[in-house]
């Protein structure tokens, strides 16, 4: 049998579940009123894109999204964007809420709980393989090829891990295997990570994905429910004590199954996500949007084209290193390593340097930014300066550890959200904005 019929034998017997349902406190006012999964990436895509289109391109059809918190702008995308499956053919997109059936009601205690309380749905449908994606990261990867390693290897569950620089490994579960890629020691968020030995200055982290065999997978979650001192998490508890009791649990570097050079980025905190869409502008940028072989797929909002105006001898526009969206207007000012999601509006002899804006900001004339993440529908008055005098820019903003300055509605007085005059195109969700001109 050829390899490729192996691998598209395995995905047709598997299901995708994508957890998209947790509260992304980390990523504080971005979350505010959307489910972290939601948030907007990359100039017109929203995060859980990617695993969507990693799925579609890894040939898996059968995909169920776990829902819980702020999941309107959430569901509505989905509803409205991913409706490329044909259900004729047996393809599923299923939003599952949280479904509080236990005796308690409660919302989902950890990523573990949300699959066991939707067990009955997600059962309903036969497969023999369960692969586990979290919402709200950014890469690129093959599934299918996770899923012929698993079903090579005889194991339990396989578990996708990077490598990652020492410093940052404690913010993910660190394993350690031996030659076979078998998980012999794992650590979730350990504050002295152990180092690879053929690497001294990373280590190997997991990436919060794997594949599990359904049977072994509904057996473990009964277990897990049942014990009180379990915080019922993939990370904390099930694969700890997979590889505390032996059982078959194997490693699969991203590596050996990403379209390009490996990337992954788990955009949970504010400096993550602004350095993540940031280095989208780089000349060669790892994460290549622009391929043509692994397309990122979203909900395309239908706006004209960007727009950039001279108006005299003071005016013209320069765009260094920048991406604008659509719908965009851009006079007589200058970008420089910044990233305009769709509908943005810049004024006159603006000056704009590493900000991140996201659909629908207004910003007036002569304003100097740097180091911004506007979030949506922001409207800055004429000659507004942000990133220039951090005493100033505290007491009216947010400024991460990493100092991006974080602005939203309602920091500018401007309220969550705007009485309807004019509705621009990302309308129709909590997250949505209104211009002002």
């Amino acid at each position: 049998m050829s390899s490729t019929r192996y691998v598209s034998r395995l995905t047709d017997q598997t299901q995708a579940l994508i957890l998209a349902g947790g509260r992304g406190s980390r990523l504080e006012m971005l979350t505010d009123w959307r489910a972290k999964p939601a948030v907007p990436f990359g100039g017109q895509f929203r995060i859980i894109d990617f695993a969507l289109s990693n799925c579609l391109h890894s040939d898996i059809r059968r995909i169920a999204v776990l829902t819980q918190y702020k999941s309107h702008s959430l569901i509505r995308h989905l509803m409205t964007g991913w409706n490329r499956l044909n259900t004729d053919y047996g393809d599923i997109l299923d939003i599952i809420p949280a479904q509080q059936w236990l005796e308690d009601e409660s919302w989902y205690s950890g990523t573990a709980d949300a699959v066991y309380q939707s067990l009955d749905i997600i059962e309903a449908y036969d497969h023999q393989y369960t692969l586990v994606l979290a919402g709200d990261h950014i890469y690129k990867m093959d599934y299918g090829l996770m899923l012929a390693a698993h079903a090579r290897s005889g194991a339990e569950v396989t578990v996708a891990c990077d490598r990652v620089p020492i410093a940052q490994a404690s913010e993910f579960g660190v394993m350690e295997t031996d030659d076979n890629r078998r998980i012999v020691g794992f650590e979730e968020k350990p504050a002295d990570p152990r180092a690879l030995l053929s690497d001294p200055d990373h280590a190997l982290v997991s990436m919060g994905l794997y594949v599990f065999n359904s049977d072994y997978l509904h057996e473990t979650l009964g277990r897990d429910a049942a014990l009180e001192s379990s915080s019922h998490d993939f990370g904390k508890d099930i694969i700890p004590y997979a590889v505390r009791a032996g059982h078959r649990i194997y490693a699969f570097p991203l590596d050996e199954a990403s379209p390009g050079r490996a990337y992954w980025r788990d955009v949970g905190t504010i400096d993550a996500f602004y350095q993540t869409n940031i280095e989208l502008l780089q000349d060669e940028p790892v994460m290549d949007m622009y391929d043509p072989k692994w397309p990122i797929f979203t909900k395309l909002v239908q706006s004209p084209p960007a727009k950039f105006t001279d108006h005299g001898p003071e005016g013209g526009c320069q765009v260094i290193d920048s991406i604008v969206g659509n719908g965009c207007v851009v006079s007589d000012s200058r970008l420089e390593q910044s990233l305009l999601f769709g509908d943005c509006w810049v004024d006159k002899h603006c000056s704009l340097e590493r900000v991140v804006a996201l659909p629908g900001c207004h910003i007036g004339k002569r304003c100097r930014l740097r180091n911004v993440l506007l979030d949506n529908g922001c409207i800055l008055p004429e000659g507004t300066i942000i990133g220039e005098d951090s005493r100033a820019d505290r007491r009216r903003f947010h400024i991460t550890d990493g100092g991006v300055v974080v602005v939203n509605r309602e920091m500018l007085g401007q309220g969550r959200r705007y009485q309807p005059q004019e509705m621009n195109r990302w309308a129709g969700s909590e997250d949505s904005a209104v211009r002002s001109r």
